[in-house]
């Protein structure tokens, strides 16, 4: 099985390691500047429960140099896919699957989904429907990401929790592609469970996405400091709210109440979320898969979305001015 991972930061470096170390798989990467040196020169370096290990990679900048693959993995975030898709492109022979891990609605979301949006591409996150015409919605293996890690330094991963990659493939069935790649991912120390329903995970996911990241980039504040403060809970209950009703309109079940959804994002701690993280350090942040996409989903299923158009507003205007966001 040739593997290769695209985007090899903390997720895709973690994975990546995993796969490795085990063994099994023929596993490369694709990496830039100093951490493509450092993996080249020293390994990729993993740091988990206090041990460090290295596992041997073959690593590139030019996927030329590593042929086709029987899964790429897409480890890098979703404003990142449309430029990159020249350097994806070599990777992919006939029946290569690839396998999505951003954070947010995916590109391919409406890929059978079945109903009267089935093929709809979204412009929040695919204007023009660049990534569905030219990856294909049929390769994809969609994933939701749960493991925390770190790049400490160029070639140098640290694990911090987590181990679950689920996986599932659009159409909710258990293909032999699937099934396969779990059982690699199982084999190599990871949890990766084959869902028949990868979209409603992915909602509960991005519920807590859409509304604590923009949140905490307005602000400034931690996942707790959020939820301990009435006013910036309500709002992100509100926004959540909005959104649970845009995916119930379209099939997806919510397997935990509103409530108890905040509950667990404010125990988490102080914990900054992502978007902050970018925002603090200059990095283009995820505002269109994590909420103009929800946006975009209320305008087609005619479910008013008033919380999020304001929230979204205000966060985009305070990323432009910034200068950590541009449009797609």
């Amino acid at each position: 099985m040739r593997v290769a991972v695209f985007g090899a930061g903390a997720i895709g470096g973690y994975l990546a390691a995993k796969l490795a170390l085990a063994g099994r798989v023929e596993l490369s990467v694709v990496a830039r500047g100093a951490h493509l040196e450092a993996i080249k020169a020293g390994g990729l370096r993993l740091i988990e429960d206090g041990k460090e290990t290295v596992a041997g990679v073959k690593a590139a900048a030019r996927t030329e140099e590593l042929g086709t693959q029987d899964y790429v993995v897409l480890a890098l975030k979703a404003h990142s896919l449309a430029p990159a898709l020249g350097e994806i492109a070599p990777l992919l022979g006939e029946g290569t699957a690839v396998v999505t891990m951003q954070n947010g609605v995916p590109w391919w979301y409406f890929y059978k989904a079945g109903g009267v949006l089935e093929g709809t591409r979204l412009d929040a996150v695919d204007p023009g429907g660049t990534i569905w015409q030219r990856i294909g919605p049929e390769r994809v293996i969609g994933s939701v990401v749960y493991p925390a890690v770190e790049v400490d330094e160029p070639g140098l991963i640290r694990h911090v929790e987590g181990t679950r990659f689920s996986l599932g493939e659009p159409s909710g069935e258990k293909s032999e592609r699937v099934t396969a790649l779990a059982r690699e991912m199982v084999k190599a120390g990871l949890q990766a469970p084959v869902r028949e329903d990868i979209r409603s995970e992915i909602w509960v996911k991005l519920w807590g996405n859409l509304s604590f990241n923009p949140i905490s980039a307005l602000t400034g504040s931690t996942l707790a400091a959020i939820v301990a403060d009435e006013g910036t809970r309500a709002l992100a209950r509100a926004m959540m709210l909005e959104a649970q009703a845009i995916g119930e309109g379209l099939g997806v079940r919510f397997p935990v109440a509103v409530d108890r959804r905040i509950k667990g994002a404010g125990d988490v701690g102080e914990h900054k979320t992502s978007m902050l993280q970018d925002l603090e350090r200059g990095r283009p942040m995820e505002i269109d898969a994590l909420v103009t996409a929800v946006q975009e989903l209320g305008r087609l299923t005619g479910k008013p979305t008033p919380t999020i158009d304001n929230v979204l507003a205000l966060v985009r205007r305070l990323a432009v001015e910034r200068g950590c966001y541009s449009p797609l």
